[in-house]
């Protein structure tokens, strides 16, 4: 169900405000591709923290080597209990991501199976600086790289927000940027704001416009998350969600009440995540994190601790695409990870720290096609360091791609300013209708 903004609540918030295709997948594009403003194109970049493992995020049940390399942890093929639900001979997607496997049924997901930043060190903080700062080394730029985009565009050209408690380094940097944390707004008391407003005014201008910025955020989040409600129809307004909405997979276990409640969150951050972006006057491009891949022991398979996870994320995507209504059509999403896993089962039922993994691409702006990037098998002689997937695609001309593609970010600023020091990185085109 989607839910278009009455014209009052648009008026009100307003004034508020002040590569390869190898593979062709089953879907098709639902739309042609059309011209469309600037204002309206929107981006959101999904973080996954802690080494999101590619093998079982999209599984390549079709490779002749998985199931040996993953042992008690692969996933299932086609077909079977608990299997990976189809993308083309070679690729699934794991069986918690049904929401993303229905949009790529429609033509409005792919995956980049072997993609990783320049980073080979396997630490979570270097890799999680790399893939933030768009640099070619750890800590090579204290600023992020969208935030660099958001210059290269121009001023006010457009705008940004984070999801979460601070701002991740991906989009801290000379541009302002909003911020949302779910959860209580400013103060119990209704007159605060405007007392405090008061006094910031005259004691401190720039607090005072800071204070002016976040209300702006609290008045937008409460619309957002009312219209968020209404295009989900109100399927999570009471504890524990409809999973009518969303059915388990053949094989799966019943979902527990929290389990359940927790889906039915994250879904509706998504959603309202999403009504945010679709407010006038809102922001183009998204941040957000979701922790908790760091799975060195007991990973599980079809279903367990990654499984868990994985249904969180989603949810997330879910909700954001739901929530996007009619702006979908102009919408890519990726979702990435600072590092893989290794493609061999370690002692402990779990992986180590790898190299390349697979990120996730959806939206209705996505072009219809297959895996994103060259598939390296995992075959003898072809894994890198004899232990993790190899990498085919670097991160940054994925990112750069979409920038060019969605935004018209020059090639030039993407090679110095964007990603400094990466003119050897090719952006990653015929990603966007």
């Amino acid at each position: 169900m989607t839910h278009a903004l009455a014209p009052s609540r648009r008026q009100a918030l307003a004034a508020a405000l002040g590569f390869g295709l190898s593979v062709e997948f089953l879907g098709r594009k639902a739309f042609a591709a059309s011209d469309r403003a600037l204002a309206d194109r929107k981006l959101v970049v999904v973080i996954c923290r802690g080494g999101m493992d590619g093998l079982s995020v999209s599984p390549p049940v079709g490779d002749a080597n998985y199931a040996a390399l993953r042992g008690a942890i692969a996933i299932p093929g086609f077909d079977q209990p608990g299997g990976a639900l189809r993308l083309d001979d070679t690729f699934g997607l794991h069986p918690s991501l049904a929401a993303v496997h229905r949009l790529a049924l429609k033509g409005e997901a792919r995956i980049a199976p072997a993609v990783a930043t320049p980073d080979r060190a396997r630490s979570h903080f270097e890799a999680q600086d790399v893939l933030e700062n768009g640099a070619t080394s750890a800590y090579g730029t204290d600023s992020g790289w969208l935030n660099r985009a958001l210059q290269a565009m121009g001023p006010g050209k457009a705008r940004a927000i984070s999801v979460g408690p601070t701002s991740p380094l991906i989009l801290r940097g000379p541009v302002e940027a909003a911020s949302w944390s779910p959860g209580p707004g400013v103060g119990r008391d209704p007159r605060l704001p405007g007392i405090l407003a008061d006094i910031y005014a005259s004691a401190d201008p720039e607090l005072a416009r800071a204070l002016a910025s976040g209300l702006a955020t609290e008045r937008m989040a409460k619309i957002a998350d009312d219209d968020a409600r209404a295009a989900l129809g109100e399927t999570i307004s009471a504890p524990g969600r409809d999973m009518s909405a969303q059915p388990a997979s053949a094989g799966a276990a019943r979902p527990r009440p929290a389990f359940r409640q927790g889906l039915g969150v994250a879904r509706r951050m998504g959603a309202t995540l999403a009504g945010f972006m679709i407010q006038p006057g809102g922001p183009q491009l998204a941040a957000i994190s979701i922790d908790g891949f760091d799975t060195h022991a007991n990973q599980g398979s079809s279903q367990g601790q990654l499984a868990t996870r994985l249904a969180y994320l989603d949810a997330v995507l879910d909700g954001i695409s739901a929530g996007m209504g009619p702006g979908w059509r102009d919408t890519i999403v990726i979702a990435a990870t600072e590092f893989g896993r290794t493609a061999r089962v370690n002692g402990t039922a779990g992986t180590d720290h790898g190299t390349a993994s697979t990120a996730l691409l959806l939206g209705g702006a996505l072009r219809r096609g297959g895996v994103i990037g060259d598939w390296p098998t995992l075959a003898d002689g072809k894994l890198f360091e004899n232990r993790d997937t190899a990498p085919t695609l670097d991160m940054r001309g994925l990112f750069k791609g979409l920038l060019a593609e969605h935004y018209g970010v020059s090639r030039r600023a993407l090679d110095t300013a964007v990603f400094p020091g990466s003119a050897n990185v090719a952006p990653a085109l015929g990603i966007i209708a």
